[in-house]
């Protein structure tokens, strides 16, 4: 006997939970079924896919914590707190940042059961599609049990991507997962990415006392981000410590139970080699469809392995739709969340919404990066007249107070109608202040009208307001 939906979604990840939740929201009977049990020690699947258990949250306490121990040793003492020598407990560290993965992904269950979403443990697998008394539906195995829906969101969410002959064991070599357990500080750490896992981990570890290099194949440090930011983060990060090396080729890579031996080519030629007792890869992650059996119903992927989606999350076959990390698109859990929406609004007949041009991407080092739209030199390129207005933290008085002078807004702007068409921010809370890009850009706000807003005094957010000023060449505190 089969058990019988509206939807099922597959995968419980932050893309899979959120378009459960909203679908159940919606008058939908829905399952929601996960198969990956992380590092659960009953062997249990747990909810939130890597976001929640491996990614997001638990790097974040990691940062956080980090971050505590690197002021207590350093600028406390520029604000008259004493406090000694600092020591790190690196089991406690990571005990804490477990039980917030429990909280959380325990929660989830909870909203589940609070909006009547049926879980299911087990892989999802297409069958088939059959013909039922009122409609079509879809067949899915989930584990040994058969389900039916009529509607299937396929949200299975990324892995890491390996580098080939590079055995991930997450103890000398690890991937975001191992990045997150190391059970002791290395002295020497090697990571092969200078991407936002790469420069995050990298971070949490050069905090607490090792020897950090990171290597990047690209020959621009993070090219993705304005070239005004990536030269500030540049500068700052190998003020920290952290040393960056871009436009390498890795060859062999020699691992032992002592540590790691690279051999790469710099971007002069020469042949150079790094030794380190661990090794992060954080060379980007490929979407996971692996035991979906997508050939056998005729789902299509692209040549990178996606699903092939419109660009409302549609794929080739009737009823079924895909969100995530697992379809185009960067690959963040905000991202997810927003399409899972938009296919449950969509699927009872209302009016889903993803404006992927408005997307805001974070990187939560320190200081934070944060931006939303285009970058100046993507606008060069386009050949768009804009004009810039840039304000650095130093500028602001909360900035000063709270020790975080480093970085700056800048905001860009159409030079004819003055809409926004970027912000970008390099300093603290930057996580934070990119959500009034994301509203200003999001309803066509020109930078006159976050000029003409008051902020308030002193905050951080003066900086952005500042930045809107300084478009019309009229900034009042720099």
């Amino acid at each position: 006997m089969s058990k019988q939906f509206d939807v099922l979604v597959i995968g419980g990840g932050p893309g899979g939970y959120i378009a459960a939740i909203r679908a159940a929201q919606l008058g939908f009977n829905v399952a929601c079924c996960e198969s990956n049990a992380y590092a659960d020690p009953k062997g249990e699947p747990r909810l939130g896919g890597t976001c929640l258990n491996v990614g997001c949250i638990p790097s974040k306490a990691l940062l956080h914590t980090s971050h505590l121990f690197e002021e207590s040793g350093h600028s406390f003492a520029e604000q008259g707190i004493c406090v000694g020598t600092p020591t790190i407990d690196v089991a406690r560290m990571i005990g804490r940042k477990e039980g917030i993965v429990k909280q959380l992904t325990s929660g989830i269950k909870g909203l589940f059961k609070k909006n009547k979403v049926t879980l299911l443990n087990g892989h999802g697998a297409f069958v088939g599609r059959k013909e039922s008394a009122e409609s079509e539906v879809w067949q899915i195995r989930v584990g040994d049990v058969l389900v039916e829906a009529r509607q299937i969101i396929v949200a299975t969410g990324s892995k890491a991507r390996h580098l080939p002959g590079v055995p991930v064991d997450n103890e000398i070599v690890c991937d975001n997962i191992g990045a997150l357990d190391l059970n002791a500080v290395p002295k020497r750490l090697a990571v092969i990415g200078a991407g936002v896992i790469g420069l995050e981990m990298g971070s949490v570890w050069r905090r607490l006392g090792s020897e950090v290099t990171i290597l990047e194949a690209l020959p621009e440090f993070l090219s993705v981000t304005d070239i005004d930011v990536a030269k500030e983060a540049a500068k700052v990060f190998a003020k920290q410590g952290l040393k960056i090396i871009t436009g390498i080729e890795i060859g062999d890579v020699k691992i032992s139970q002592k540590g790691v031996s690279i051999d790469y080519t710099g971007r002069d030629g020469s042949e150079q080699k790094l030794d380190a007792d661990r090794l992060i890869v954080s060379i980007g992650r490929i979407p996971n469809t692996d035991g979906l059996d997508a050939d056998k119903v005729g789902l299509k992927l692209t040549e990178r392995g996606q699903i092939e989606v419109d660009a409302q999350c549609r794929t080739n076959l009737p009823g079924v739709w895909a969100v995530g990390d697992v379809v185009a698109g960067p690959m963040l859990a905000h991202k997810a969340m927003e399409e899972g929406v938009m296919v449950a609004e969509i699927m009872a007949g209302q009016s889903g919404h993803c404006n992927h041009e408005t997307i805001p991407w974070v990187i939560y080092t320190s200081p934070e990066i944060a931006w939303v739209g285009k970058t100046e030199q993507q606008l060069k390129a386009e050949g768009v007249a804009y004009k810039a207005g840039r304000i650095p933290f130093a500028a602001n008085g909360r900035a000063l107070g709270m020790g975080e002078p480093n970085g700056f807004v800048k905001m860009l702007a159409c030079a004819t109608t003055d809409r926004i068409l970027g912000v970008h921010i390099i300093g603290a809370n930057a996580s934070e202040l990119i959500s009034e890009g994301v509203v200003a850009m999001e309803f066509g706000a020109a930078a006159e009208d976050l000029a003409r807003i008051c902020h308030a005094h002193p905050t951080l957010s003066e900086v952005v307001h500042e930045a809107a000023l300084a478009c019309d060449k009229r900034p009042l505190h720099f």
